[in-house]
This record gives structure tokens, sequence and C-alpha cells, in this order.
């Protein structure tokens, strides 16, 4: 008969914040203290930033920090944080290579650094360490101490060494790697309690792209995969990878309208909260307006509205939308709408899916706009999945009881239309916008192909676009072919602009 033992209860361990919100979310709150983590990434991945990041926040909660440097001098190091406007008051820094230690007359000692200096480096660290009992501590970098212990059996006790005299002294400690060695220095990864990769790549248009990656953190539960980070003036800005069924509500279920009473007909009352449309069509054809004209809709009944803005200037959609009836400017000025013009290449996913979290959690956007898709894997190749990380921001977006439209360019104007990407199986609704040639002019169309949520007209309208805005025509009963650009007359059906021509005729 077997025995079953009790679960043993769950043990919370207290944790370090590194100092940076975006880390601390991966982490699950944090490093837990007393152990040595390693932090690995190519020169330039920002790693110093992130020590600096972790001993200025101990610095803010009270605690000793010590930053242990190689690699750097105190005036580098010093630069480094003015670039960013920090003081590193309250930080120790120690640099166990100083001016005496570079002077011809320990020359000798520099030509037989496994004999001599790395037993006077860790000796340096622990002297330090003695001295000012901190509480974090950060070592610039393992690549000095790889170099000067030459066999990678003295370097592995080395660092174990120390590992041991910091988890006595209950340090929270950093180690910096660059990488610098011909391979990967894999063992140092069984001796560190954590791993965090920090990499950086370079495409062939645009700034590098940042990734961080924890390889391994034991004892705690933490957020795996690549997150999408930045480095610029005033720190690493990390972007948690989204994860949608983390963020579900009871989201209200309700239909909510278009600002146009045709359009309404057809989509089977208008657009469902919690819902992503897809507007899809050839270049001009009236996308972007139809989107406007149902971001003004939820203006007026005074919801808040986030608009990306891939494809052209701030100034030129104000002034177009103005132009046809749609006056979304004072919106602007007042903050209910916030359109956000976003410059090709210069924007990664994962930092685009936090605008938009900031958009729905913080300024309570209920309607969000994506103009467009194609100009969104355009200003992003580098990044990975890009699909699928649309596919997790929609998902977010519908649990969270968002109106999403996206608007999708397509190639050509009339007959054998393409689309460079296949949205459909994203989109709950699709509304499908076509040219067609009849009477000797270029006319607009518009049908509802799709609805998961609604029972949807199964016709095609003539549209066109206005000093009024949208208007939307008769179904084109009388037209054969419509969808595929050349449409056959089968009848008397007017048309939208049959009754301007009739005006002319009178004048």
């Amino acid at each position: 008969m077997k025995r079953h033992t009790p679960n043993a209860p769950l043990i919370t361990q207290e944790r370090a914040s590194t100092g940076i919100a975006g880390l601390d979310d991966v982490l699950g709150g944090g490093l837990p203290v007393k152990h040595v983590y390693l932090v690995e990434g190519d020169p330039g991945a920002g790693k110093t930033t992130l020590g600096l990041h972790f001993l200025r926040e101990g610095a803010l909660k009270g605690e000793r920090g010590l930053y242990v440097t190689l690699s750097e001098t105190e005036t580098e190091l010093r630069t480094v944080a003015g670039s960013h406007g920090w003081s590193l008051d309250g930080i120790e820094l120690f640099e166990l290579v100083s001016e005496e230690g570079l002077s011809p007359e320990l020359e000798q000692s520099i030509l037989h650094p496994a004999q001599i200096e790395l037993g006077e480096t860790v000796q340096g660290v622990i002297a330090a360490v003695e001295k000012l009992r901190p509480q974090r501590v950060v070592f610039d970098s393992l690549s000095e101490m790889r170099l000067l212990a030459q066999d990678p059996l003295r370097y592995r006790r080395q660092v174990l060494a120390l590992k041991r005299f910091f988890s006595d002294r209950g340090c929270t400690v950093l180690l910096l790697d660059d990488r610098s060695s011909s391979s990967t220095d894999v063992q140092l990864h069984s001796i560190a309690h954590g791993v965090i990769n920090l990499e950086q790549a370079i495409d062939q248009y645009g700034p590098g792209r940042r990734r961080l990656h924890v390889m391994k953190m034991r004892g705690i539960k933490f957020r795996g995969g690549e997150h999408d980070y930045v480095l610029d003036t005033g720190g690493l800005s990390v972007f948690p990878r989204l994860v949608a069924s983390e963020h579900r509500l009871q989201a209200e279920t309700r239909i909510v309208s278009t600002g146009v009473a045709k359009l309404d007909e057809m989509l089977g009352g208008g657009l469902a909260c919690g819902t992503n449309t897809l507007f899809s069509g050839p270049s001009g054809v009236g996308k972007t307006t139809s989107a406007v004209a149902c971001v003004l809709a939820a203006l007026q009944r005074g919801e808040k509205a986030s608009y990306y803005l891939f494809d052209e200037g701030l100034s030129t959609l104000v002034i177009r939308a103005k132009a046809l009836g749609l006056d979304i400017e004072p919106y602007i000025t007042s903050g209910q709408l916030r359109v956000v013009p976003l410059d090709p290449a210069e924007v990664s996913a994962g930092e685009f899916a936090h605008m938009v979290r900031h958009a729905v959690e913080d300024d309570e956007s209920s309607v969000v706009v994506l103009d467009s898709i194609n100009a969104y894997l355009q200003a992003m190749p580098g990044s990975k999945y890009l699909l699928l990380q649309m596919h997790e921001l929609l998902t977010y977006l519908n649990h969270r009881g968002v109106v999403t439209i996206l608007i999708l360019g397509q190639h050509g104007v009339l007959g054998d239309v393409r689309s460079e990407v296949d949205m459909s199986y994203l989109s709950d609704a699709i509304l499908l916008f076509r040219y067609f040639e009849a009477r000797g002019k270029l006319l607009k169309a518009v049908s509802v192909v799709k609805s998961r949520t609604t029972h949807h007209e199964q016709t095609i309208r003539e549209f066109r676009l206005g000093r009024r805005g949208l208007e939307y025509g008769h179904e084109l009963t009388d037209f054969e072919g419509v969808l595929t650009g050349v449409a056959a007359y089968r009848g008397s059906l007017p048309l939208l602009g049959d009754s301007d021509a009739d005006a002319r005729g009178t004048r």
C-alpha cells in the first residue's frame, strides 16, 4: 500500500526589484534575494545600465550597493549614469585595476596573470565587500576574470568561491558577462541562480532590435520567451511579452453604431464590443475615412479612442477628415482622441503592444484603430512571428471589450486585387471595399463578407466619399461582376452620382 506524503507549503521568497518595471513583471516581482545572477550579452546590449538600475533601486530603499569594475573606470561609469540623468550617490564604485596596477613596476604580474593577478582580483573583491558589507553587488565583468584565469577549471573554482562568499554575506549579486570568449561559457549557467540574456540584432534598415530572455531562474515562476526592450535616455525599458489570457475581463456584450445608418444595417446593427473588424480594399477606396467615421461616432457618445497611424501624417489625416465633414480636431485637442503617428522601423512589436495596453488600461480607450496592418508588418521586419503577436494583441483587445478596427491595403485597383497578408482568420468581421467601372466612371462598392457576432446583409452597396462624409446607396441588384471590378449593367437602378448629373443637366 502506497503512502501519500502531504504537499509541503509553498515558500514565498523575498524579492529585490531590478529598478525596471517591465523586467520585474517578467520575473514575477523581482529577483529572489541573497543569490548570484548572471547577466550576459554582447557589448552595447545594456548590461552596465541594467546593473546601475539595480543598484540605484537598492539605494532608494536604503540598501548599500557596490559596483565592482574591472573593465570600466569610475569616470566612465559616472558618465554613463550622467547620460541618463542619474546620480550615483549612495553607490560605492570600486575599481579593481587602478593606475598603480598598470604601472611599469608591476608589468611582470600582468605577463603572468594566471599565477598572480586572479588571486589578487578575488582578494580585492573580498576586501571591498568585507569593508562595505553591501546588500547589492554588481560585478563587471567576468570576461576579465576569464582572461586572467586562462585555465577553465581555475576560472570555475574562483567563480564558485565568489558565489559561496557572496551567499555567506547575504548579498544579491549581478555578474555581468560580455560573452567575449570564443565559445559560450555554459558552465556559468549552472553556477548562477538565474541567467538573463540580452541580445541586440541589426536589421537591414533602422535601429538595432533589443530582446531580453530569462534563460533560467530557480525557485520562481517567470515569463519565458523573448521580450523587447529599448535602451534610451533614462535607462532600460522592458516590454513583457503580451499574454492575452492574463487580461480576460467579463466585458459587457453590446453593439455600437458606426455613425452611418446604412452601414449599421449591413453589419447587422453595428460594431460588436470585444470584436475586431477588418476594413480591406485597394488604396484610396475609403477604408481610413470609414474608420474615422466609426471613431467619430464613438467620440460623440462620450467614449475615448486611440488611432495608430502608420501610413500618413497626423495633419494629412485631420485635413482630409475635416474636408469630408468628419472634424476630429477638437477631440484631439481635448485628449478624448489620441492619434499616434508611428515612424516606420522605429518601434518593435513588443513596444507597440505595450503602447496599446497603456491606451486601453490607463487612458480607457474603448475604440482602437490600426492603420494599417501592411505598414505594421513593413515597419517591423526584424521582429519575429509578427502575425502571432498580432493574434495575441487582438485577443487581448477582445478580452477587454474594445472595438478594434484593422485596415488592410490590397494591391491593384480593378480585376485581380490581392493582399500581401491573410488577416481573414484573425478577423471577427470583414468589410470589403472595391472599385468598379460603370457608365464610364470609377465607382466604389462595399460589402460585409463575414461577421461572427451578428446576422449581416449579404448585399453589395455603392458608396462614395462626399462633403457630408460617407454616403451609402441602394443595393446593387442590377449589376453583376461588381467585386471583379468590371460590372455588367442589367437594369435601371439609380447610382449615387446620377442625381448630381441630373442637377447639372437642369441648370
